[in-house]
């Protein structure tokens, strides 16, 4: 486990923060692996997808859920285990807890008394949709879910017009035509990727300008999980751009 900072950790438990395959099953790392088998329970979102996990890698580990609806009621009681001397294993459904998912409350609790918080990396589907974006590395941003309803959705787009780095977003299959609309109203011909079921047998990456994929989207029906990669803005060389937004549509 390595070196211990504070002797205050010693005699309490460990909470793992443990990255979970976003698909294929076989992206669990050996590290992952030897934590849910080593800890004394597993807080899960959603206990039934983490029993498939368990049960394909054999991990007997008890599970427990944990997600927005309970946190209040079911922290301290992980806490107390914590505190009892037995680790514990943070999982969401897929990926890294905490992005875009439960587990911020605990994180934050198990600081505040004094507890060693431990992350076990893997699978992201940030990181993943954007090495094989196509769209720059060197500067981007996660923005999760947009809004469900359509002015707030607008404005949060428009918020981010101004971003340079590459963007990057969450959307349900039922909401993504929508939201394509509402980022074509914008952002134009801005280069954009849509990336669904990432790592998984049906995996799909629909690339080019908002406009194509769009247009691409307008007859198909989606499943699955989605996540769009969007190009950030672009000022031309030697030409600084003045005055308003040139991403925002000009109003008539």
């Amino acid at each position: 486990m390595g070196l211990l900072k504070d002797n205050s950790y010693t005699m309490n438990g460990t909470l793992y923060i443990v990255s979970t395959p976003i698909g294929n099953l076989e992206d669990l790392t050996f590290r992952a692996l030897r934590i849910l088998q080593e800890v004394s329970v597993i807080a899960a979102e959603d206990t039934r997808r983490t029993q498939k996990l368990c049960t394909h890698y054999g991990v007997r580990t008890t599970l427990t859920s944990y997600h927005d609806f309970n946190k209040e009621q079911k922290t301290p009681i992980l806490l107390n285990r914590l505190e009892e001397g037995f680790s514990i294993a943070l999982v969401s459904d897929a990926g890294t807890p905490l992005i875009s998912d439960p587990g911020y409350y605990l994180l934050t609790q198990a600081l505040a008394h004094n507890l060693q918080v431990v992350p076990i990396p893997g699978p992201s589907a940030v990181l993943t949709a954007i090495s094989a974006s196509g769209l720059p590395t060197d500067t981007f941003s996660f923005h999760g879910f947009l809004p469900r309803k359509a002015m707030a959705k607008t404005q949060f787009l428009q918020n981010l017009a101004y971003e340079r780095g590459t963007i990057i977003l969450f959307e349900t299959p039922h909401r993504v035509k929508k939201t394509l609309d509402a980022i074509y109203d914008i952002f134009r011909d801005r280069r954009i990727v849509l990336m669904r079921e990432l790592t998984k047998s049906h995996e799909e990456i629909v690339r080019g300008t908002v406009a194509e994929v769009r247009e691409t989207c307008l007859t198909r029906t989606f499943k699955g999980e989605i996540t769009l990669v969007l190009e950030g803005r672009i000022e031309k060389k030697n030409k600084k751009i003045r005055g308003p937004n040139p991403y925002l549509p000009v109003s008539e």
